[in-house]
């Protein structure tokens, strides 16, 4: 039990902090609340209306972001091969050659359809 005094001090000392802060916040934050107050934050932008059922999302803002994750995960999956690539020898190089081959074509496939290009 001794060596796991430390991480359950850590955590009831975190735990007191959110609970302190909370409470605190509550009694020293202002008290006048407005309309603009409850109102969604658009960067200072008036938020536009929206139609009934929320209306057509474009979906070039969900590829981008589809995109990202997707080449984004695949680039830190090079991080581990990168610092053992002295260990792993030739499997590894021919491994990651053939991961870079799946990383790479479907990249230059978007760029030449136009899926990186923002209109």
């Amino acid at each position: 039990m001794n060596v796991y005094t430390p991480i359950l001090v850590l955590g009831i000392l975190a735990f007191g902090f959110a609970v302190f802060s909370i409470v605190i916040a509550s009694f020293t934050g202002p008290k006048r609340y407005n309309r603009a107050k409850y109102a969604a934050y658009e960067c200072g932008i008036e938020p536009t209306p929206q139609p009934m059922g929320g209306g057509r999302f474009p979906v070039k803002f969900y590829l981008t972001a589809m995109m990202f994750i997707i080449f984004d995960i695949e680039l830190v999956f090079l991080y581990p091969w990168a610092v053992s690539a002295d260990a792993l020898g030739a499997f590894g190089l021919i491994a990651i050659f053939l991961f870079l081959i799946n990383l790479c074509l479907p990249y230059a496939f978007e760029w030449r359809r136009g899926g990186l290009e923002w209109d």
